[in-house]
């Protein structure tokens, strides 16, 4: 770790333990989700945090699958997350599961009650809750508590072997009814499930609970920082009184320690809520370009570099805030500014009609790919007579700060000639239909004549009619209309969802977008920036809008 940067508290504290002695050899850090789901922008703050201090202290970092409840968790789910932490540009130093250890907490759970620290408790859930009290009133003893070491290895051993239904019973350890941390209160161990799990199959009839296996993985796989966000600085406590039951001195023993979860506006980063969405169909997937997933984020264009760039911005706190989407926004942008070709498109087309351009004639014109290349590449463009604009780009009556198209007035059309508005046509109801114009013959981009150079005040792009590929183009908007869906707890989240937080068109590109790939990215020049779709084909062109040009929330500058 280079002393030169400012360190946030996470790293303060493995300096700290590292000048007390602590070898640097030993620490190694994990990212655990639970595979129950695809991961948000709040997993890519953690797994930025977990791996990127791998990478500073070159030390191990382990992909752990909580894969502790089967009636939730999926193959689906454990592939996807796999690739989301491939795609973000982190490799995990071994791929774990906590159904790895399923034998050895279930021995160490044996010892637990044979030491006196854990007993079978069969009382309902409803009971078991009523006699564990309150935060200000003390917790009373379960009447299963006093059982003897015999009957609760009994019990223990048929709830293995799947003699009992679901409920019936559950492993409880014996700590204190009485303590201050309600999770102190005798807490769940181990509950039974006639589940089938994705990986064990029908092997176990019980399974632990997340504080029970959490610490023990960590154990085993020898975590030296065990980092998890900040509703888990309760469990802290049970953390440390599960390890000091089995805890051996020669071993490393994992230090847990909280960050504060990073909430951004106007989405939902809860699991729950984002399944809601997928199952009542308020979104088509659970990679929809307006989820806040890491998947719908990749589908939508945003890419690895800046998500990592805004991660790092964003930092670890203590307290828990709301970040503004303004700012995940800028940090894409930022890096699609550096790397997406520019390109020409035109999303609300009026027909534009050169009249004094040869009839039936074409040219290829040089355009420059990306004016940030540090190595300038050129694409050629077809020109011809009759061409699509923006049906924005023209005024009829126009006032002096209109700088684009209008009768009697010039403009540049990009990378080819001026052009002037001569006259317009309009259907029945009074709407143009096409617009005619004449081009300075000599003025061509680029050519080196004295013409070429004439500044006129406006530029637009353009696509020729015959040339030009249509294409399917989806425009987002944010999903939700409130800035905290989850703020207010007396309305459902889902009233603020946006209805018009999709819009489809249909858009015409340049011929080069025609052998475009899925996750390809462009800035349709003066539009914004998009994606090719995996839904895109050679027979349907498909685009996702990933940002506008700037921020047009009014939130954050970035300059183009």
């Amino acid at each position: 770790m280079s002393e030169e940067k400012s360190l946030n508290f996470i790293e303060q504290i493995i300096e700290e333990d590292l000048k007390k002695g602590f070898p640097k050899s030993n620490l190694r850090f994990r990212f655990p989700p639970e595979p129950n789901g695809y991961l948000h922008v709040g997993h890519a703050s953690a797994i930025c945090l977990n791996f990127g201090l791998g990478l500073d202290y070159q030390a191990p970092v382990n992909l752990r699958f909580d894969d502790t409840n089967p009636a939730k968790e999926e193959q689906e789910f454990v592939d996807a997350i796999k690739k989301d932490v491939s795609w973000l540009g982190y490799q995990w130093a071994e791929e774990r599961y906590a159904s790895d250890y399923f034998q050895q907490l279930y021995d160490w759970a044996v010892i637990f009650i044979k030491n006196g620290k854990a007993y079978i408790d069969s009382q309902t859930s409803e009971d078991m809750a009523k006699q564990k009290g309150t935060p200000t009133q003390v917790g009373t003893d379960s009447p299963f508590r006093n059982r003897s070491v015999e009957e609760n290895l009994e019990l223990f051993e048929k709830m293995k072997n799947g003699d009992f239904p679901e409920g019936t019973h559950v492993l409880r350890a014996k700590i204190n009814m009485s303590a201050t941390n309600m999770l102190m209160r005798d807490p769940i161990m181990y509950r039974i499930l006639h589940k089938h799990h994705h990986r064990t199959g029908d092997a176990w009839c019980i399974y632990p609970m997340y504080d029970w296996a959490h610490g023990e993985s960590d154990y085993i796989e020898g975590i030296s920082h065990s980092l998890c966000t900040l509703e888990f600085l309760p469990h802290r406590e049970l953390y440390d009184w599960f390890l000091d039951q089995i805890y051996d001195a020669t071993k490393t023993r994992p230090k847990q320690r909280e960050f504060a979860r990073r909430n951004l506006s106007h989405t939902v980063v809860s699991k729950r809520k984002l399944m809601q969405l997928v199952q009542e169909g308020y979104v088509s997937s659970w990679d929809d370009p307006r989820m806040s997933t890491i998947s719908g984020m990749r589908r939508r264009g945003y890419t690895p570099t800046a998500i990592r760039n805004f991660a790092k911005t964003i930092g670890i706190a203590k307290r828990t805030n709301l970040i503004d989407v303004s700012l995940l926004e800028f940090c894409v942008r930022e890096d699609l500014n550096k790397v997406a070709p520019r390109v020409m498109a035109v999303l609300n087309p009026v027909k534009l009609v050169i009249t004094n351009y040869p009839e039936g004639s074409e040219e290829w014109l040089e355009a420059e790919n990306n004016p940030e290349e540090e190595v300038m590449t050129y694409r050629k463009i077809p020109f011809s007579k009759e061409l699509y604009i923006e049906r924005e780009d023209f005024q009829e009556d126009a006032n002096k700060k209109f700088f684009r198209l209008t009768l009697g007035t010039e403009v540049r059309l990009k990378n080819a000639y001026i052009i002037k508005g001569e006259k317009v046509i309009k259907d029945a109801d009074g709407v143009i239909t096409e617009i005619h114009a004449t081009y300075d013959v000599d003025s061509k981009s680029g050519s080196g004549t004295e013409a070429s150079q004439r500044k006129v005040k406006g530029t637009i792009h353009w696509v020729s009619i015959p040339h030009a590929v249509e294409a399917e183009v989806r425009v987002y908007d944010r999903l939700f209309t409130h800035e905290n869906p989850d703020g207010d707890k007396e309305v459902d989240f889902k009233e603020y969802i946006n209805p018009n937080s999709l819009q489809i068109i249909t858009g015409y590109v340049e011929p080069s977008l025609q052998s475009s790939n899925p996750e390809d990215k462009y800035q349709f020049q003066r539009l914004g920036y998009f994606c090719v779709d995996k839904d895109s084909s050679a027979q349907k062109l498909v685009f996702n809008k990933t940002v506008g040009l700037r921020d047009s929330w009014a939130k954050i500058e970035a300059k183009e």
